[in-house]
């Protein structure tokens, strides 16, 4: 995502950084809004995000493509919040989760696709805050911001496999919240 020093005039960097700027600044914020449900914080977080990449390249390095390392910088905004917002930290909820890495050859993209195309998008949208941290990261960054299981791998460090896991238990969860009424199911820690 990001490279070393450059020699390329600085005219070319500014060009670049305000076009990403133009190009990924809403998405980042939608990102930001779904992920934190705090539209002041969330403006904060996409200014200090566009702030901090600004200054590495302003610091001589190269940014190869902006929105992996845009989305890359906001999401380590992000779980800054969530660590600042809670005395467990988000380390812990992600070594709670415990997903195995077995083989789920089922979970093809064609069928998440069709699976997701199910659920009433509005009713799953506002459903979308109730799922559990680690499902509406991938959720959101699957359906919201148009990620593919391979990017939101490298965003979150995790594997494509647990990625896929995570989309298709999210979606299972709010099919049956919507199945249910709409009433949120209290997950436990326990998982299948």
């Amino acid at each position: 995502m990001a490279g070393s020093h450059t020699t390329s005039a600085d005219g070319s960097h500014e060009e670049r950084f305000l076009h990403a700027f133009e190009e990924y600044n809403d998405a980042l914020f939608r990102h930001a809004m779904l992920r934190i449900s705090d539209r002041e914080r969330a403006i904060d977080l996409v200014h200090d995000t566009f702030t901090k990449v600004w200054s590495y390249v302003k610091n001589g390095h190269a940014v190869e493509q902006y929105r992996p390392f845009l989305y890359k910088v906001l999401n380590n905004l992000i779980i800054d919040e969530y660590r600042k917002q809670r005395e467990q930290s988000l380390d812990a909820l992600l070594e709670k989760e415990g997903v195995s890495e077995g083989s789920f050859s089922e979970l093809t993209e064609d069928n998440t696709e069709a699976l997701a195309a199910t659920i009433d998008g509005k009713q799953a949208f506002g459903l979308v805050e109730t799922l559990p941290t680690v499902y509406r990261e991938v959720i959101v960054l699957r359906f919201v911001d148009g990620l593919g299981p391979k990017e939101i791998s490298e965003l979150i460090e995790e594997s494509e496999n647990v990625v896929s896991v995570r989309i298709h238990r999210g979606l299972k969860i709010l099919r049956d919240q919507i199945e249910a009424g709409g009433v949120a199911k209290k997950v436990k820690g326990k998982q299948k």
